[in-house]
């Protein structure tokens, strides 16, 4: 089962490789605005993990570098999740406010309407 598993993943990586959506353009200055806003913004994900390749995917469409947490490799990225976010479960966008609250969301469709919501184009 894990070699059928590693195999999936890999078939899976491949094809949004071959398929990567194109980023929104944005003027120089506008682009460096949003930059400044994701600052606050992790995802914590697993490389092949389907709905963690949905989120990137609108991250690339709305041309967002947001940070990407490895909780799968990165034994101290997964131990946030857990004890931060409360639950081992990817996507998990973490967002920090300016004030310093955290907030943890979950569900692939929450974190793409939520970034469609704050940075899609009107």
């Amino acid at each position: 089962m894990v070699i059928v598993r590693w195999l999936v993943g890999r078939i899976i990586l491949l094809l949004n490789f071959i398929f990567t959506p194109r980023g929104v353009k944005r003027p120089a200055e506008q682009q460096q605005i949003v930059d400044q806003q994701i600052v606050s913004l992790k995802l914590y994900q697993f490389a092949a993990c389907p709905f963690c390749i949905k989120v990137r995917r609108q991250m690339k469409r709305l041309s967002l570098n947001i940070e990407l947490r490895d909780a799968k490799a990165d034994q101290q990225h997964k131990i946030d999740l857990l004890e931060q976010g409360g639950k081992h479960k990817v996507p998990c966008l973490r967002i920090e406010s300016g004030n310093g609250d955290v907030q943890w969301m979950y569900e692939s469709s929450d974190i793409n309407q939520y970034l469609t919501q704050q940075f899609g184009s009107n």
